[in-house]
């Protein structure tokens, strides 16, 4: 089961005008393609949350240069692109006892991808399996 966790990396630095320029660099000098990401604030600061396709090279480098960087286990869940398509999927780990504790998406025709943080990923991953729903594997999203 473990081939279906993604290595997702998160970026703390301050909420200014060129910080994500600025990330965007380092990883585009790398040759690191982003292939999904998300920014959330707080208090001055943001959190970018990325999916890459070198997440351990994109560690190294931003942490080299100063940035705060953590990684952390998420999942890809392929779900239906159209009206519902969420309410499925957030329905089955909800009635599971599942806390999704963040979520982001991309759509990709004919599936769109739900990246999930939750909080026991292993029984996320069975009970959407279980189901009949499609996770991303990790060798997919490079």
């Amino acid at each position: 089961m473990m081939s279906y966790t993604i290595k997702q990396i998160s970026i703390f630095a301050e909420n200014k005008p060129g910080r994500l320029a600025a990330i965007a660099e380092v990883l585009e000098a790398e040759n690191i393609n982003i292939m999904a990401f998300s920014i959330a604030e707080a208090s001055g600061f943001g959190v970018v949350r990325a999916l890459v396709d070198d997440p351990e090279k994109a560690y190294r480098k931003l942490t080299d240069l100063g940035y705060v960087v953590s990684t952390t286990e998420v999942i890809g869940v392929k779900m239906h692109d159209r009206p519902g398509g969420l309410r499925e999927i957030s329905r089955m780990l909800g009635d599971a006892g599942i806390n999704i504790e963040y979520a982001y998406a991309y759509s990709g025709r004919p599936a769109a991808v739900l990246i999930l943080r939750v909080d026991q990923v292993q029984d996320a991953i069975k009970v959407i399996l279980g189901k009949g729903g499609q996770l991303l594997k990790r060798d997919e999203l490079a």
